[in-house]
């Protein structure tokens, strides 16, 4: 079933439209909260969790893309469960090297100054992203968002793991420098 006939069963607020979601998009969305999860129950539950929120946000929302829309909210759940853990337990490793990788560039807090200065962030990081070269977007997003593992990175794009290590530490540090000079560091 395509898409689009999926989001409109969400829309007629057809319970089929669970179905076809797990159908078309079960392994997807293991994928992405088995990148942060360690546990195959944590993992079950986030992709269910983002299920339910896919039922409980269309409508209003009509996603154009339901693979992107699913992912982000795979990944909120899973992140969600992942807080809830024990660090000691946590995401097989990939969660804490590629949130290690970016530490010194992230917010803390959450006071409305640091809500405020994380939502101008967010802004500063999505320009950035907009400049880059697609390839490096890709494999950025693929460490920062999808938490994947250098390895997986590699041969998915036909690289070497030293070219996607070397790849990341030059964007980060063109991050570093960009966020610099936008007065965030």
């Amino acid at each position: 079933m395509d898409d689009s006939a999926i989001v409109s069963l969400y829309l007629a607020r057809s319970e089929r439209a669970l179905e076809e979601t797990a159908a078309k998009y079960g392994p997807y969305c293991r994928t992405v909260a088995a990148n942060i999860l360690p546990d195959d129950r944590d993992i079950d539950e986030a992709v269910s969790d983002a299920y339910m929120a896919a039922w409980g946000s269309i409508p209003p929302q009509e996603p154009a893309r339901l693979d992107t829309y699913l992912a982000k909210l795979t990944r909120r759940a899973a992140m969600k469960r992942w807080r809830a853990r024990d660090a000691q337990k946590r995401g097989g490793g990939q969660l804490e090297a590629a949130l290690e990788e970016l530490a010194e560039m992230l917010p803390g807090g959450t006071d409305p100054a640091g809500t405020v200065e994380a939502k101008e962030l967010t802004g500063a990081l999505d320009r950035f992203l907009g400049a880059l070269p697609t390839e490096q977007r890709r494999v950025f997003l693929r460490r920062y968002w999808f938490f994947d593992p250098i390895d997986d990175i590699a041969a998915r794009y036909g690289f070497t793991p030293s070219k996607v290590k070397s790849m990341l530490a030059r964007t980060r540090a063109r991050l570093m420098d960009k966020l610099k000079e936008e007065g965030y560091l």
